[in-house]
C-alpha cells in the first residue's frame, strides 16, 4: 500500500538521499572490522546477525507486508519484549517504515525499543512521531549538539524525564491517566467520574515560560492548588526531550481558572524563574484573504465548506456605501480548534485555489475577552455599518435622547458614543441596537476597553514571523490575483522611500504566540481612556484591503521595489506588507492603537 501525499509530509518524506544519519559511521567501522579480520559482513538479505533467534508468528506478515529482513527483525525484536503488539501498529506507521532507509528505520526501532511506553496509550503514533523526530534530527544536521556548528558529534545525553515516582504517587491519588506522545504530556482529560461535557470556554488557563528540564510531576502539584484540573497538557519538544516552555490547565470552572491566574501569574517556580499565566480561548477562526470582493456571505460559505470540514460561520466586512459584497477579505468560524487548524493547513498550502485566486490564510489575531468586572463599568457604546449620512451630529442627537453624551467619534463606518452614565448607554444599546438608521441598520454593543499594548505588539510580530514563514513555503509570491482584487496602478513612478505605510511601528515582548491556540472575543469594537491618549490614529487594517500587483511578465528588468522600516526591519512593500496588514482581527481595527 502506498503512503498518502499528506502522511508522507506528515514524517518528514520529502526525499530520502541518506542512508545513515550524519554522524553514524557504523558502515565505515563495519568496513574497517572486516579488514582486520574481526567479523564477517554477512549477505545485505540477511536479517540478523544470529538467524536462530525465534521469530513471533508475525514475523512473517512484517515480510509480506514488504518490509526489509533488517527493520522486520528488529520490529520482531520488539514484539518479543512485550512493549508492542502487531495489533498496536495501524499501516501509516508500517507504511512509513516500509519507505524509511534501511539503517535508520532500524535505529528508529532502536530507540523505540529503549523509549519509557509507560504511559503511551496510541504506540503506534508514537512510533510515527519518533521517525518524524529521526528524520528531522538528520536533515538537519544529525545528533551535532550546540556550539558544534553543524559538526557531527556522539548523541547528547536523553534529557532528564520527570520522576516516575511521583507521578505514580499523583495517579494513584487522583485516579487521572497521563497520556504521552512525542508532542504532548496530557494528564487528565476527563477526571474519574465525570459526567458531562468537557468545561467551556473560560475554563482554561494558558501558563507560559517554564523552565524547559520541568514535567507536569511538579505542575499538577502547583496547579491543583487553585482547584480541580480538569486536564493538564504539557506542550513537549521531540527533538530534544524537553517540554516546549508552555502548557494549557483546564479547570472545571471558570472561577477556578480565575483563580488560577491570579494565584499563579508571574509566580517564581526557580530562582529568578516566574512563570505566566492567563486566561486562554481556544482559536476557531481564521482569516482568508484575497478573495473576490463580488463574492457574498453565502457564497464564500458554500465554497469553503467544499474545501474544509467544520465550517459553522462567516464573518465579511462590507461598507453600508460601497456596493461591493465584501472588503476582499473573511473570517473563517469552525466548530472546534482542531477543525480550524486542518483547514489553515490545507489552505495554506498554496496548492489550493478559490475562485482562481491564491488566497492568504492566517489564524485571527487573539484578542482577550475582557471580564465581567471590568464590562460592567463601560460607558461607552460601539456602533457600526453606519452610512456617510451618518455624522457624529446627527449620531449624538440620536443617541443622546437616553442621556448625557460626552463624546462621539465616528471613524469611517463605525464610531464609539461616550456616555456620562452607563445606565444611559445600557438604555441606548438596548433600544437602538438593529434599528434602522441613515439607510443602513446599525449594530451598537458595549465597546471592549483596549487590549494591553504589548500585547498588540506580540500579535504583530507574530503575525509577520507567520507571514513569511508561509512566503518561503510558497515560493515567494502568488499567482495573478483575481481582477476585482487589483490595486490601482500607482502613476508617476515609485513612491518615495518610506512613503504610505499603513502599518505602525510595534515593538514585540518576550512571547511566542507560535503554538496557533491563542483566542480571541467577538467583534465589538473598543476604546481607550482617558480622553482618546493616542485614539484617534486609526489606520483601518480592512477599510479597502488589497493585495499587490503582479509582477509584470517579459525580459525587461524589474525595478527593485521600494523598501520601508516597519515594527524594526526593513520590509519590501507588496504582497508581504499587504498581506500582513490585513490579516489581523477586526478587533485591531476597533481598539485603540
Amino acid at each position: 500500500m502506498k503512503m498518502s501525499e499528506e502522511n508522507r509530509a506528515d514524517l518528514g518524506f520529502e526525499s530520502f538521499s541518506y542512508l545513515n544519519p550524519p554522524g553514524d559511521n557504523s558502515d565505515l567501522l563495519r568496513a574497517m572490522a572486516e579488514g582486520n579480520g574481526e567479523v564477517t559482513i554477512k549477505n545485505e538479505n540477511s536479517a540478523t546477525d544470529d538467524d536462530s533467534v525465534e521469530k513471533t508468528e508475525d514475523y512473517p506478515k512484517l515480510i509480506a507486508y514488504g518490509l526489509d529482513v533488517k527493520v522486520a527483525s528488529k520490529l520482531d525484536e520488539i514484539y518479543r519484549s512485550g512493549k508492542l503488539a502487531h495489533a498496536d501498529l495501524d499501516e501509516r506507521a508500517l507504511d512509513a517504515l516500509k519507505e524509511f532507509p534501511v539503517e535508520g528505520a532500524v535505529n528508529v526501532l532502536t530507540q523505540f525499543l529503549e523509549s519509557n511506553l509507560e504511559h503511551v496509550s496510541n504506540k503506534s503514533a508514537y512510533l510515527c512521531g519518533v521517525m518524524k523526530t529521526y528524520r528531522q534530527k538528520s536533515r538537519g544536521g544529525g545528533t551535532a549538539g550546540p556550539g558544534s556548528a553543524g559538526n557531527t558529534t556522539p548523541a547528547s545525553t536523553p534529557a532528564k524525564g520527570p520522576d516516575e515516582d511521583k507521578i505514580k504517587a499523583i495517579l494513584e491519588r487522583t485516579g487521572y491517566t497521563l497520556d504521552v506522545t512525542t508532542g504532548q504530556r496530557k494528564y487528565g482529560g476527563p477526571p474519574p467520574n465525570w459526567d458531562g461535557p468537557p468545561p467551556g470556554p473560560g475554563c482554561e488557563v494558558f501558563c507560559g515560560k517554564i523552565p524547559k528540564d520541568m514535567f507536569e510531576d511538579e505542575l499538577i502539584l502547583l496547579f491543583e492548588k487553585s482547584g480541580k484540573i480538569w486536564d493538564l497538557r504539557l506542550m513537549m519538544d521531540p527533538m530534544t526531550g524537553t517540554n516546549r516552555g508552555y502548557a494549557f490547565i483546564t479547570y472545571t470552572t471558570k472561577e477556578e481558572a480565575q483563580q488560577a491566574t491570579k494565584d499563579l501569574d508571574n509566580h517564581e517556580i526557580k530562582p529568578g524563574k516566574h512563570l505566566k499565566v492567563n486566561i486562554s480561548v481556544p482559536n476557531l477562526r481564521l482569516f482568508v484573504g484575497n478573495i473576490p470582493k463580488s463574492k457574498g456571505k453565502e457564497e464564500i460559505m458554500e465554497e469553503f465548506s467544499k474545501l474544509t470540514a467544520g465550517l459553522t460561520e462567516v464573518i465579511i466586512y462590507s461598507s453600508p456605501d460601497d456596493k461591493k459584497k465584501n472588503r476582499g477579505f473573511c473570517f473563517l468560524e469552525y466548530e472546534s480548534h482542531k477543525a480550524a487548524s486542518l483547514a489553515k493547513r490545507r489552505l495554506g498550502t498554496g496548492r489550493v485555489k478559490v475562485w482562481g485566486c491564491d488566497i492568504i490564510v492566517d489564524w485571527a489575531d487573539p484578542q482577550e475577552e475582557p471580564d465581567s468586572e471590568t464590562m460592567a463599568k463601560v460607558k461607552v457604546l460601539y456602533v457600526r455599518n453606519l452610512t456617510q449620512e451618518c455624522s457624529e451630529e446627527k449620531l449624538k442627537e440620536a443617541f443622546e435622547v437616553f442621556g448625557k453624551v460626552d463624546r462621539v467619534k465616528k471613524i469611517k463606518d463605525y464610531a464609539f458614543i461616550h456616555f456620562d452614565e452607563r445606565d444611559h448607554a445600557v438604555n441606548a444599546m438596548d433600544e437602538l441596537n438593529g434599528k434602522d438608521m441613515g439607510g443602513s441598520s446599525i449594530e451598537v454593543s458595549l465597546a471592549k476597553p483596549p487590549s494591553d499594548k504589548k500585547k498588540k505588539e506580540e500579535i504583530l510580530r507574530a503575525r509577520e514571523r507567520r507571514m513569511m514563514q508561509m512566503m518561503q513555503l510558497r515560493g515567494g509570491g502568488f499567482s495573478p490575483q483575481h481582477p476585482s482584487m487589483m490595486a490601482p496602478l500607482p502613476r508617476g513612478g515609485p513612491m518615495p522611500r518610506g512613503s504610505s505605510s499603513t502599518m505602525r511601528s510595534m515593538g514585540r515582548g518576550d512571547y511566542d504566540y507560535d503554538y496557533d491556540y491563542y483566542g480571541y472575543g467577538d467583534y465589538r469594537g473598543g476604546y481607550s481612556d482617558p480622553y482618546y491618549d493616542d485614539y484617534y490614529r486609526y489606520e483601518d487594517y480592512y477599510y479597502d484591503y488589497t493585495p499587490a500587483i503582479p509582477p509584470a511578465r517579459g525580459r525587461a528588468r524589474q525595478p527593485q521595489p521600494v523598501s520601508v522600516n516597519w515594527m524594526g526591519a526593513t520590509r519590501t512593500r507588496g504582497k508581504l506588507s499587504v498581506a500582513i496588514r490585513a490579516a489581523g482581527e477586526t478587533n485591531l481595527l476597533h481598539n485603540s492603537l
